[in-house]
């Protein structure tokens, strides 16, 4: 992770921004050296691990999953 102050960050933003697009890395943004902002690259297509990992075994349906229930959903 790159960390960087706000005020370098203001003098080379652009910079700072492009080695985030391409490198990946994420940028943490200090004042006075206590993190306030963390800048993440944008991922187009998330696997189903990065996407749903945190779900995994918190998530219980008691129910058929296989029977369409959308009658709830179309209720005004």
């Amino acid at each position: 992770m790159i960390a960087v102050a706000k005020g370098k960050l203001k003098a080379h933003m652009l910079e700072y921004l492009r080695r985030v697009e391409k490198s990946g890395e994420e940028l943490m943004v200090t004042d006075n050296h206590v993190p306030v902002v963390k800048v993440v690259p944008y991922r187009y297509k998330l696997t189903p691990e990065e996407a749903f990992g945190d779900l995994r075994g918190n998530v219980k349906y008691n129910g058929d999953i296989r029977t369409p229930e959308t009658e709830e959903w179309l209720q005004k």
